[in-house]
């Protein structure tokens, strides 16, 4: 007796599409790696002040404010971004070392920008430091980078300053009441045109 055709069909195949092979798990856009970054792994250096690159106990990576306009309208203000950002200021804390070096250094550089005494002052400063070739901006400023360590100490980022002049140098406190010796340290505070965090190229 010869057997009947089957009236089952197969179901088609289907190909897996880029969408299909795209698709994420819930665990696929979790953060890769665990580890937290750590607040002592960093190491900042600027040209023209080297002497406080390798005494800075304490820095930050500035703030970013995106201005915000307001539409007016009968019921309530809408609030639409706006056009400008405004970068918060650099702020490095250092150790001060017994010559003050690295504190004249900074200081040597505000008064050069100021000249408080004579126009003889801005002049001489210009002639100091490291020049940036044509594009020196009167040689006042100088680029800065700040590199973000892991925890085994491996450069993970760059923070590049552009165009970074002080403004502002704390006092130097003295204290003979001090029961413990506590080295002194100064904060100088920066202005820039921009900052842009780079991962490194390399491990």
């Amino acid at each position: 007796m010869a057997k009947l055709p089957s009236t089952k069909t197969k179901p088609p195949r289907v190909r897996a599409t880029s969408t299909t092979k795209r698709r994420k798990t819930p665990l696929s856009s979790q953060i890769t790696d665990r580890n937290f970054l750590t607040p002592t792994g960093f190491l900042f250096q600027v040209q023209r002040a080297p002497k406080i690159s390798y005494f800075g106990n304490r820095i930050n990576v500035p703030s970013l404010n995106l201005g915000v306009a307001q539409q007016t309208n009968y019921l309530t203000d809408i609030p639409r971004p706006g056009e400008k950002i405004d970068f918060g200021d650099l702020s490095l804390r250092f150790l001060i070392d017994e010559n003050l070096e690295n504190y004249l250094e900074v200081q040597n550089w505000i008064r050069g920008i100021g000249f408080p005494e004579s126009l003889t002052q801005i002049y001489d400063f210009q002639k100091t430091g490291n020049i940036n070739g044509d594009n020196d901006m009167l040689n006042l400023y100088s680029d800065g980078t700040l590199t973000i360590l892991s925890q085994l100490n491996k450069p993970m980022f760059y923070v590049k300053f552009e165009d970074l002049f002080p403004y502002q140098l704390s006092d130097i406190q003295f204290d003979a009441t001090v029961a413990d010796v506590e080295y002194l340290t100064a904060e100088v505070s920066f202005k820039y045109t921009i900052y842009n965090i780079e991962p490194t190229t390399c491990c």
